[in-house]
């Protein structure tokens, strides 16, 4: 089965609203108490878990186009997204480890798309 770029689009929008939610979650414990009445009027932890479950419904569908080998290593662009989201939009900063992590990351989803290339079988038997 080869992998439809539809699949991949929603792979990584699915991987965009779970780094949101990861941000929203930064935002909600910083006013998280262990009580039903904070826990339930705590909207960015409520916003935050809406937008994972948003980006899970859209991982398993995104699955249903394509390889799970080729679209779930692309989920680590999540990575990526929280970094940049917490530069922006909570001041943190990138030391060079990140950058090179980063780096690393874009490379590694590089080398997978590379290797969902249809290989040839000509020659191989199949029992």
């Amino acid at each position: 089965m080869s992998t439809k770029l539809w699949a991949v689009g929603i792979i990584l929008f699915s991987t965009l609203l779970t780094s949101t939610a990861q941000l929203f979650y930064k935002f909600a414990a910083d006013k998280l108490s262990f009580n039903i009445l904070s826990l339930i009027t705590n909207y960015e932890l409520i916003i935050g878990m809406m937008l994972y479950a948003v980006g899970g419904v859209l991982l398993i569908l995104s699955f249903r186009g394509g390889e799970v080998s080729v679209l779930y290593p692309l989920f680590a662009t999540s990575y990526i997204w929280v970094s940049f989201l917490s530069i922006y939009f909570l001041g943190e900063i990138m030391n060079p480890y990140k950058w090179i992590g980063i780096t690393t990351i874009v490379a590694g989803i590089v080398l997978i798309g590379f290797g969902s290339k249809k290989t040839s079988t000509e020659g191989v038997g199949v029992i």
